[in-house]
């Protein structure tokens, strides 16, 4: 064991309460290298077959990271992949030049995978084949256990007692070749990864919540892919501000070309057209170019060419026929949203209440966030159709007939009950 890996060990057992160790006098480490130093980038099919073999023999968790280029680059793919795993040591390794890592995904596929923010790495992680069968989440494990910043560097700060250098998680990692501080970034982000699985592990154990874990953990594994987003241009920022079906109809034209010419270019649709424009073009439904260029977002570095281009999609959302513009709003297959509960059914918007005080109640008792505890879209969902006689049996399946798993029904069934209980 080295010496930093004894000093993360002595700090995370002086973790207790989901707070900072109990040395609080004891400064924070600064972890400036990698133990091993820096890795050299895998890029190509020999040295991945090298990295392959050491992992396949080495022994415990798998730490696993990815970086993305977003802002920069269309889609959320990989372009670096660092592993870290006793036995193996760190691995860098670059997916644009080895682009299908499904042998190293079934090399490690009986370990399990230690990573920070799941959800956010494991798409672009599947489409170069690498899919865990068993997770540790180092971020949620961190909400479960009640600590008040969970972000990668707070929490080997408080837990393991070492200062990670953040400065290069914002940059365009499509860069090649990759400067070598941002290397040694990236190999420091699953230095200590490991270490912070197992100081988590025993404080989610101390609080007895390890099992309640583990379900999270597990969910996440087997979840399946989230399908295409319907209509996807509704979400462009501003819309709200956007009433009419014309208009809605520009910012769709918009939005689906600006796609298409980031995709064809490989860069950030942002770049090439910013949403606020979007929506200023369908607020204003400009003639002719030379109104359109007179807007926000279509100033004098954008050129004639360009001009034409958007104003062709303006003109082409005018001059649909109404039969084919859209429809505002999206469909409905939830509740209503709260605000309107009041309206159209007092004695739901009264459950609700009681529900939402009841569960912001259990999750301060269990020292956790709300939406960890049971989702919002969950408690809406019970509230606005409960079981028609809301007893332990049927808000039980309720919740879990929702999703919710197994721990989440332990502790909510019992305080929604009693919610779902309360009069008009």
């Amino acid at each position: 064991m080295t010496d930093a890996q004894e000093t993360a060990e002595d700090s995370s057992l002086r973790t207790t309460g989901g707070g900072p160790p109990d040395d609080v006098e004891s400064a924070p480490i600064p972890l400036l290298e990698p133990r091993e130093g820096i890795p050299p980038v895998v890029a190509d099919e020999t040295s991945l077959a090298e990295v392959i073999a050491a992992f396949a023999a080495g022994s415990g968790p798998v730490a696993v990271d990815a970086e993305r280029a977003s802002g920069y680059r269309y889609g959320q793919r990989a372009y670096l992949v660092q592993l870290r795993r006793e036995g193996a040591g760190s691995a860098l390794i670059d997916p644009v030049a080895c682009p299908d890592l499904s042998g190293l995904g079934e090399a490690i596929s009986g370990a399990e995978w230690v990573l920070h923010a799941a959800t956010q790495d494991l798409p672009c992680l599947r489409e170069i084949g690498m899919v865990p069968t068993r997770l540790f989440d180092t971020e949620l494990a961190g909400r479960l256990a009640g600590f008040p910043r969970v972000g990668l560097g707070a929490m080997v700060e408080s837990v393991l007692g070492f200062v990670l250098e953040k400065g290069h998680s914002a940059v365009d990692w499509s860069t090649r070749p990759l400067p070598e501080p941002w290397l040694r970034y990236a190999a420091l982000d699953v230095e200590l990864l490991v270490d912070l699985r197992d100081a988590l592990e025993k404080e989610l154990d101390r609080q007895g919540k390890l099992d309640w874990a583990q379900q999270e953990f597990d969910a996440i594994a087997q979840a399946e892919p989230a399908p295409p987003r319907k209509d996807p241009w509704r979400r462009t920022s501003g819309m709200h501000k956007v009433r009419r079906r014309r208009q809605m109809a520009v910012v769709r034209e918009l939005w689906e070309t600006r796609d298409r010419v980031a995709q064809r270019r490989d860069i950030s649709p942002g770049k090439v057209l910013g949403d606020a424009a979007i929506v200023e073009a369908a607020l204003s439904l400009p003639p002719n170019v030379q109104a359109l260029s007179a807007l926000n977002g279509y100033g004098h570095r954008m050129g004639r060419r360009q001009l034409e281009q958007w104003q062709a999609e303006v003109d082409r959302a005018k001059a649909l026929p109404d039969a084919e513009l859209p429809q505002p709003g999206q469909p409905v297959t939830g509740p209503p949203p709260p605000r309107a509960w009041a309206d159209k059914d007092p004695a739901a918007a009264a459950r609700l209440s009681a529900a939402r005080a009841a569960v912001s109640a259990l999750a301060e008792q269990l020292n956790m966030p709300q939406e960890n505890l049971i989702t919002p879209d969950t408690v809406r969902r019970v509230c606005w159709e409960p079981p028609t006689a809301p007893d332990a049996d049927s808000v039980a399946a309720a919740l879990a007939g929702y999703g919710a798993r197994p721990w989440q029904v332990e502790q909510v069934t019992p305080v929604l009950v009693a919610s779902l209980s309360t009069e008009d």
